[in-house]
């Protein structure tokens, strides 16, 4: 008789269980860039912590060419979350063909302004290249095709009054592979936008003597875009580096699009913020986060949930 009833309450609950709608899982997909570079240890790090505070949801972390692909793939609902440059992703919501955007992407939405990214012109010593001047009938590798990294080492050149057809031989390469191509003496420059103390110029210091080629603010000023500004990275980041070397720093931003849930997002920028010392151990570039420039410069609209966030701390009134 027990068991008769243990079986016909068993039933029941199935029953029951089978009556209740399924809380359908959520999935966050963070795009980065290379394995190399700074975003994808930083995206790694946002998958966990969005998992930790969304804790019915699958995240991944997807390494590609960065911020070109990475809006592209967001504008196609094939991510939730990317990282990307400010020149890029102003370039994407006006629709730059050039840039590598056919039409507006005006799903984009934005969640926060990151870190900044430098530039950093990387050339072998033994290359005899100490000037912008100096890569005329060279070897420069100039990022992979339509990255962040491609569109700004166009736009140095631009503002140096050159371009590609001044280079000896061009190389579309993302980091990783630039690098291993300097150690073998198979380029002569590289040039590589990221924060600061990115692993691919470290190891490529630790590797063979380097010299970080300065880029004056006379060339900043001609690129004519204010998301590039002038600032220096300072003496001793990299092996052999004694001196600072002038340069451009444009702002990162962490994007997402207008398809996913405003409570998502609010979560996702929220437990972002209160764990930022995950960042920084993913990457020291992540020290340059703050909450309170999490809105400066932001090309695109914020999406609602970083919105409600924003102003629930007072940084939107």
């Amino acid at each position: 008789m027990i068991v008769r009833i243990s079986r016909a309450l068993g039933v029941g609950a199935a029953a029951l269980l089978l009556a209740l709608p399924a809380q359908a899982q959520q999935f966050i997909n963070v795009l980065t860039g290379g394995t190399s570079g700074v975003y994808y240890p930083l995206g790694v790090a946002l998958s966990q912590i969005y998992g930790k505070a969304l804790p019915n949801t699958k995240t991944a972390v997807q390494a590609t060419k960065a911020s070109a692909e990475n809006l592209n793939l967001l504008q196609a609902g094939r991510g939730e979350a990317a990282l990307t440059l400010g020149d890029s992703l102003s370039d994407a919501w006006k629709g730059d063909e050039e840039a590598g955007f056919k039409t507006p992407l005006k799903k984009l939405r934005g969640i926060a302004a990151m870190y900044p990214n430098y530039i950093h012109l990387v050339a072998s010593a033994d290359s005899g290249i100490k000037s912008l001047a100096d890569l005329k009938g060279k070897r420069v590798a100039v990022g992979a095709p339509k990255s962040g990294t491609e569109l700004n080492t166009r736009a140095i050149l631009k503002g140096a009054g050159m371009s590609y057809k001044d280079l000896g031989k061009v190389e579309y390469l993302p980091f990783g592979e630039s690098v291993e191509l300097m150690k073998n003496r198979q380029l002569d420059a590289t040039l590589i936008s990221a924060g600061l103390g990115v692993a691919a110029v470290r190891d490529l210091a630790t590797a063979v003597k380097i010299v970080i080629v300065p880029i004056g603010a006379e060339v900043i000023a001609k690129i004519g875009d204010p998301a590039y500004q002038p600032a220096n990275i300072p003496a001793n980041t990299y092996t052999g580096q004694v001196d600072a070397a002038a340069t451009v720093i444009i702002p990162n931003f962490l994007v997402t699009h207008e398809g996913v849930p405003t409570d998502t997002v609010y979560t996702m920028t929220k437990s972002m913020f209160e764990n930022l010392d995950q960042m920084v151990a993913a990457h020291a570039a992540a020290k340059a986060i703050k909450r309170d420039n999490a809105t400066q410069g932001m090309p695109v609209p914020l999406h609602a949930g970083a919105e409600k966030y924003y102003r629930e701390v007072g940084l939107i009134k």
